[in-house]
């Protein structure tokens, strides 16, 4: 068991922050309304838990692939922005208590988990000020296979009104104020406290819409529950039924050498045969009534696959998967690879076939330069390899982008025909709650460079910083497992040679 709850955690942290209730000025005044850390990002500079806009981060050069040129010309602007995990936050299908047990079991709850749908569209409010060419959608978009969460999701980005509640009272979940349950956090009535939080989490809202064309990549939680399980008829009944669980059953302990097989997500629970096993223990044991909603159902793979594809005006190499290319202006061609795993498993894996389908698509890029994208990384997905050794004998690869990890990442991947640069972007789910923007600029010589800096998002109100702040505090969150990455790792030029 994890020593302190998570509300003892947020005050702990809180304890001496008085500045958090009374505010703070910040050395920049206002965050910038872009969301660009370029001009200015948040930071805790004393220590005491309370993020304040400060400076921004410049763009360093990075010359692992290639030295330093100047730019002669930008061939497409991109954003990239992955795990959202809109969820339904009310869902009595959500396993909130297995995350009392502490690792493995990573994040089943988060204390700002309410106001996903409103961080998306603050993300969705800083890519329209990029004014990109295009716009990625990493994966992980919505959290537990849920249709209404998709519903909801679909219509952030496509813009419009968006009514992220679910059930008929609104909230109804393990934050709710009369939860004497001491692990969960209730802003209600715990520190630091945001009377009406989740009233107004639960409050139909306007999101702009991306405004571009959108492209969409399949993860682990957007076709499999908790990002581990194929859908049953257990699960099944859970979502679409009226008792949650929501303590940890009597005697219901990890086994001993449980390890995460998750190819580094830290959002999913261990195996799926392990859940299997807790869920039908936890069954038997005490449960709360909660309002039903028949929009909660658990969706096959297909129907996700096509939901995203005709949402996103995508048409994939088959109806089961979401395997496809796109160009994006002359010059550069998106190749999106499908590598969630339909019998259960939050780890990527690479089907047979795929490996001569992408050596078929960067063949027919001609001269055009290629970013891969896959949710999982290729790097640590079963079958990766094949993969790898397609990519490294192709001279126009720039880039292979993904999430999952919910971490800021940046290496070189050097190669005989040039190399290319394996790129992670954090989760809007987890602190630091950022997209990621990309220009793909050429070079003086016939090179090219990928500049690329992070973006917080934007929500109008303050439910935004918020869920910011409440996933800085949160104990088992982005900050203390370092997802923000370094300098390095955000806001860089990668240069490649010719």
């Amino acid at each position: 068991m994890i020593e302190l709850t998570r509300r003892e955690a947020l005050a702990r942290i809180l304890a001496g922050a008085a500045l958090l209730a009374s505010g703070c000025g910040s050395e920049s005044g206002h965050p910038a309304a872009t969301g660009s850390t370029l001009s200015s990002t948040w930071r805790d500079p004393g220590g005491t838990g309370a993020l304040i806009s400060r400076s921004g981060e410049p763009l360093l050069a990075r010359t692992e692939l290639g030295p330093v040129r100047t730019a002669t010309a930008t061939l497409a602007t991109l954003a990239h922005v992955t795990d959202a995990h809109v969820l339904d936050a009310s869902s009595p299908a959500r396993v909130t208590f297995l995350d009392r047990l502490g690792p493995p079991f990573q994040s089943t709850f988060r204390p700002q988990e309410a106001l996903t749908a409103q961080v998306l569209t603050g993300a969705v409010r800083a890519i329209r000020s990029l004014r990109p060419d295009a716009v990625i959608q990493g994966g992980d978009l919505i959290d537990n296979d849920q249709a209404n969460e998709l519903t909801h999701a679909l219509a952030v980005l496509g813009g419009g009104p968006v009514h992220p509640g679910s059930g008929p009272r609104g909230y109804f979940g393990v934050q709710s104020p009369a939860n004497p349950d001491p692990f969960y956090y209730r802003p209600d009535l715990d520190a630091p406290r945001h009377p009406g939080l989740l009233r107004r989490a639960a409050a139909a809202f306007h999101s702009p819409g991306v405004r571009t064309r959108w492209y969409p990549v399949l993860g682990d939680h957007d076709i499999l529950v908790a990002g581990e399980i194929a859908p049953t008829a257990q699960t099944h009944a859970l979502a679409l039924g009226n008792e949650a669980l929501w303590e940890l059953p009597p005697g219901l302990s990890l086994p001993s050498g449980t390890s995460l097989t998750g190819g580094g997500s830290p959002d999913g629970p261990p195996s799926s045969g392990l859940v299997h096993d807790f869920l039908a223990q936890a069954l038997a044991g005490p449960k709360v009534r909660v309002p039903p909603d028949p929009a909660r159902r658990e969706m096959p793979a297909t129907e996700v696959v096509a939901r995203l594809g005709r949402a996103s005006h995508v048409s994939p190499s088959d109806d089961t998967r979401l395997d496809y290319q796109a160009d994006v202006g002359r010059h550069l061609r998106l190749v999106v690879v499908d590598l969630a795993r339909r019998g259960g498993g939050s780890g990527g894996l690479v089907v047979a076939g795929q490996a001569a389908w992408l050596e078929h698509q960067l063949q027919a890029a001609g001269e055009r330069w290629v970013i891969v994208v896959s949710h999982q990384p290729i790097d640590g997905s079963q079958g990766g390899d094949e993969l790898l050794a397609v990519l490294d004998h192709h001279p126009k690869v720039i880039a292979v982008l993904s999430g999952h990890t919910h971490r800021n990442r940046i290496e070189p991947r050097p190669t005989p025909a040039g190399g290319y640069w394996l790129i992670q972007t954090a989760s809007l789910v987890d602190y630091p709650q950022q997209a990621r923007a990309l220009r793909l600029v050429a070079t003086a010589g016939g090179g090219v460079a990928l500049q690329t800096w992070m973006l917080d998002h934007t929500f109008p109100g303050d439910l935004g910083a918020i869920s910011r702040q409440l996933a800085y505090l949160d104990a088992q969150g982005g900050r203390p497992r370092g997802f923000a990455g370094t300098h390095r790792d955000r806001n860089v030029t990668l240069y490649r040679a010719k």
